[in-house]
């Protein structure tokens, strides 16, 4: 199973790292952290060397109730990150988490290789066209509300089978604009209670057997892991690594983290057990 990501193939025949590079100031964990060159560069070295593959790159939070910032505000904190980053880090696989198409497109042209995209297409109209015409890689994320309405209250009759549904209906969507690679995010805690977050979890492998796509998991330290144990995010990083075996184990192809070099341990003794 390979992703054409411009002029490289991202091989998912092996599960990879997604390392997170919030470049807000207002994310749940690690907000604020990397606001210039320096802390940019530091972290984009420390995750390679770690081990991952490609690097996701976000200029809004869309942490429970975050305020929406303008295209401008999240340009201005994207597009001079991803130029350094580049730069530095030319082999690097660059994503950029983002629901907005005049974002996806600019980085894209930039130099960036993968769009993330939250909303599934449905905060911007124009990004599956964007998305088809600029031919990236596409990351379709299930997300009930918004990001300032998603944890008032979300209710499924069946999760899983309404994010499967959801999939189904958003991947004939993009194909028709001329998407090739899709990979797929149940989005965990993104209008999900505790119980709906695990019953997917459990259910994973279901999303690759029916659509043949790669699946991505975004546990790293959400409220699945930390409001259980009764710990706040900062301690949520032993429950994570134990997630992500689970998650590993029900077919996921992309961990996408805060801490990568834990994560691709998981990885490497995964393999083994496969052996």
């Amino acid at each position: 199973m390979t992703i054409l990501c411009k002029d490289r193939l991202l091989d998912l025949s092996r599960p990879v790292v997604m390392g997170i590079l919030n470049l807000t100031p207002d994310s749940f964990f690690d907000g604020g952290r990397y606001h210039d060159a320096g802390s940019i560069l530091r972290q984009t070295e420390k995750m390679l060397r770690d081990g991952a593959t490609i690097l996701d790159l976000g200029g809004a939070s869309s942490r429970s109730g975050a305020q929406e910032v303008s295209e401008h505000e999240e340009l201005s904190r994207v597009m001079p990150a991803l130029e350094e980053i580049l730069r530095h880090f030319p082999e690097a696989i660059l994503s950029v988490d983002t629901w907005r198409a005049g974002v996806a497109r600019q980085a894209i042209a930039a130099g960036a290789h993968i769009v993330n995209d939250i909303s599934g297409g449905r905060l911007d109209n124009e990004l599956f066209k964007t998305v088809g015409d600029i031919q990236a890689p596409y990351v379709l994320m299930h997300m009930q509300g918004t990001p300032q309405t998603m944890q008032q209250n979300p209710q499924y009759e069946d999760v899983v089978t309404e994010v499967l549904d959801y999939f189904i209906q958003q991947t004939a969507l993009l194909r028709a604009t001329g998407v090739k690679d899709i990979i797929l995010d149940p989005g965990f805690g993104f209008g999900k209670t505790v119980e709906h977050n695990y019953t997917l979890l459990k259910n994973l492998k279901v999303f690759e057997t029916v659509l043949g796509l790669p699946v991505l998991a975004g546990l790293s330290r959400k409220s699945m892991i930390y409001k259980p144990l009764g710990v706040k995010p900062e301690q949520a990083l032993n429950g994570t690594t134990a997630l992500h075996m689970v998650a590993l184990q029900q077919g996921a192809r992309i961990l996408r983290v805060h801490d990568v070099r834990e994560a691709w341990e998981v990885i490497q003794l995964w393999q083994q057990l496969q052996h």
